[in-house]
């Protein structure tokens, strides 16, 4: 990793933070947060949101329940994100996961972070993503998200690195904060959003920022 990829980052940092300021990002329980991450898969929020909300609506919205669940009623509330009977295999795999390996979520939580996310890496269907958003937003951990939007917005920067890099470029200039992390992984999204996805890329104020 070079030293001028530290100094975009940092630059990348430091311009959405003036940019966005304070962000209120993925509410919810670690129980909710940990059904949004598997749900987010390749599908936008906003449906996200509204499997939830089904979800909530028919109890559902509790590993507990989710283990004992018919896998119809869970592919029902969550028709609208799309892939979804993998996604209610996923949901069970990983309620059968934290069953078996802790007991409950509760039992998850003194467990140190690498141990954790080596783990969920093991269950079918959870990527180093989806275990970095459990972590950061259901654990509070500082184990920061490269996702997609992240790894477009860093190569228009001249960031080459892969994402296993970019994972350690980030977590080597942020502070050590849940809050810090938590944040600047909303930036990124909600900036990505706003002109990435919408190709605005003459409006784009990261890469003149960068020269």
């Amino acid at each position: 990793m070079s030293g001028s990829s530290s100094i975009k980052i940092k630059s990348l940092i430091r311009t959405l933070n003036r940019w966005s300021g304070e962000i209120g990002w993925w509410p919810g329980n670690t129980d909710e947060v940990m059904i949004g991450a598997i749900l987010t898969q390749q599908t936008r929020w906003e449906n996200v949101d509204r499997a939830l909300g089904n979800l909530k609506k028919r109890g559902l919205n509790s590993f507990d329940a989710i283990l004992t669940a018919d896998i119809q009623d869970i592919e029902d509330a969550i028709r609208c994100t799309g892939f979804f009977r993998v996604k209610a295999k996923r949901l069970k795999s990983l309620a059968l996961y934290v069953k078996d390996a802790y007991g409950s979520i509760g039992g998850m939580s003194d467990i140190p972070t690498g141990q954790l996310r080596s783990g969920l890496l093991n269950v079918p269907g959870i990527g180093e993503e989806t275990a970095d958003s459990i972590l950061c937003y259901g654990f509070f951990r500082t184990s920061f998200v490269i996702d997609a939007y992240t790894d477009r917005m860093v190569r228009c920067i001249g960031i080459t690195e892969n994402r296993q890099e970019l994972k350690h470029l980030f977590e080597m200039n942020l502070p050590k904060d849940n809050h810090v992390y938590r944040q600047t992984h909303a930036h990124i999204v909600e900036y990505a959003k706003k002109f990435c996805a919408k190709k605005r890329c003459s409006d784009c104020i990261l890469v003149s920022s960068n020269e």
